[in-house]
């Protein structure tokens, strides 16, 4: 065998490996609106996102402090040009270069800016500035391009499913014509310049104003029946997917295929009207949970099975001062004092429900069969005390214990003293899943991490436990499936061989 065959036989099986043991999948990121009172300052706000984990966010405006609240955060943020100022971004290219030089260059790419939406929704604005759009955004793309920042930073527009004349049946998908003066050359930008189609996507709208044609269970996604559509066989199990599959078909009948969709809002309220009696916590928890694990699990749409669909959901914080009906004010997954309206797992790996800690487990760390949380071997020193100082501020947790000359100060190290602060709040707040995550610093262990004097708290009581254990915390999970080592190396045999 030839050396120049068997190097071009390691790299196709190393191709192959890392094709299938990597593990890929559609982005969950949150809307970061701000039309409240009593919000917290964007520093509180974005070590709230990160406590969560949450690596994606959609800001609705270019706000000087936003963006400096995100730098060095490496969340991926998409940033916004309101409605309300279009026409100077549309008419002159200065504008669009002076607003880039002022407002975005001094912190990129500290802040890590992916998107930059021209306009939201403006087919619902009462002013018709519609056919501001594609203008302004062909300046912003300009003035990137300049900047040499057109290929990092994409450029599109958020709708809202008004802009459809059909969603139903899927397949009969179809643009309102009244919108083609301008949707006709967006669509024509994004498919030139790889730019998603985004669009706002409310099952809970379709739901309320459906009850008869639409259940539950279908906007929830715990739909136990299907429904089909007629023109393709297509079956769907929920409404976000057929939304979606309207807008493919859609784009389809088009010829822009290849635009991609990305999901900008999505959620469900906790709270509406009298009339509004699927606004509750549960559903808002159901909606979401089900959503992101759709969404991570590449499940994609019966018409495009496997897609990536990346999607935000609304809101991070209740906002109050909308206008409308309750269910206006009542999005968000925390009110403004940043306490949870609902727990929610932005991995996707539990429903969001509180642990149990009475029943089942073969536990062997402690008195109380139950689970702690502590600081994982992998977190970084910076994740640690990003977490500790917030479980010791807005987390509310006793941190006196770790101070000097008490019980759990020793060992004075950051990682023992982020352990005692993350199982304070964990506890205090029902040992729940996402109670730990501490942007993926926090571990659950089922062995007591407490130590000589220093006891650490108990589920479901305000004191602490007294058993000693070693904290034993497992590797964290890998997206390399450990088949795909084997398969190299029977690659590499069997190629060997054929040379042979």
């Amino acid at each position: 065998m030839g050396s120049g065959g068997f190097v071009q036989l390691v790299f196709i099986c190393f191709q192959l490996f890392l094709f299938l043991g990597t593990c890929r999948g559609g982005k969950i990121g949150i809307c970061y609106g701000r039309n409240a009172d009593d919000l917290p300052p964007p520093e509180k706000a974005v070590q709230l996102i990160q406590l969560h984990n949450i690596k994606y966010v959609r800001i609705y405006d270019s706000n000087i402090q936003l963006l400096k609240a995100f730098a060095n955060t490496n969340i991926e943020l998409i940033i916004a040009i309101p409605n309300s100022d279009l026409l100077p971004f549309s008419q002159f290219q200065t504008n669009a270069d002076t607003w880039l030089k002022n407002t975005l260059l001094p912190y990129y790419p500290a802040t890590k800016v992916t998107h930059i939406t021209v306009g939201a929704e403006v087919t619902e604005a009462p002013n018709n500035v519609s056919s501001l759009v594609v203008p302004a955004m062909q300046n912003i793309f300009t003035a990137l391009k300049k900047a040499a920042l057109h290929r990092k930073i994409k450029v599109s527009s958020t709708h809202s499913l008004g802009v459809m004349s059909r969603s139903f049946p899927p397949s009969a998908g179809a643009f309102d014509s009244k919108h083609a003066f301008f949707l006709k050359p967006m669509l024509e930008f994004l498919a030139e310049h790889n730019s998603p189609f985004m669009v706002n996507l409310y099952p809970y709208y379709a739901y309320r104003d459906s009850t008869t044609n639409v259940s539950l269970d279908y906007a929830l996604f715990e739909s136990s029946s299907e429904v089909i559509d007629p023109n393709t066989g297509l079956l769907y199990t929920n409404m976000f997917d057929a939304q979606i599959d309207a807008i493919n078909f859609a784009l389809t009948a088009l010829n822009f295929r290849t635009v991609e969709i990305m999901v900008t809002e999505t959620g469900w309220p906790t709270k509406g009207s009298p009339k509004e009696t699927a606004a509750t916590p549960d559903n808002a928890q159901t909606y979401n949970t089900n959503l992101i694990r759709h969404v991570i699990n590449n499940t994609g749409t019966p018409a495009k099975p496997g897609e990536e669909i990346d999607t935000y959901i609304f809101s991070l914080f209740n906002e109050n001062r909308k206008p409308g009906l309750e269910s206006e004010r009542n999005w968000g997954l925390f009110f403004p004092d940043q306490t949870s309206v609902y727990n929610l797992d932005f991995t996707g790996r539990s429903g969001g429900g509180a642990v149990d800690t009475t029943a089942g487990g073969n536990f062997t760390g402690g008195l109380n069969n139950g689970t702690w949380c502590v600081a994982s071997n992998n977190a970084s020193e910076s994740d640690l005390r990003n977490g500790l100082d917030w479980a010791c501020g807005p987390g509310n947790v006793d941190c006196s214990a770790i101070q000097p000359s008490q019980p759990c100060f020793e060992p004075d190290s950051l990682a023992s003293h982020a352990s005692y602060a993350f199982n304070s709040y964990y506890q205090q707040n029902g040992a729940t899943d996402i109670a730990c995550t501490f942007g993926g610093a926090g571990f659950r262990t089922n062995k007591n991490p407490s130590y000589d004097n220093c006891m650490y708290m108990v589920f479901g009581t305000n004191k602490t436990a007294a058993a000693n254990a070693t904290i034993s915390p497992s590797k964290s999970s890998s997206c390399v499936k450990p088949i795909s080592l084997w398969f190299v190396v029977g690659c590499l045999l069997i190629g060997s061989s054929a040379f042979l």
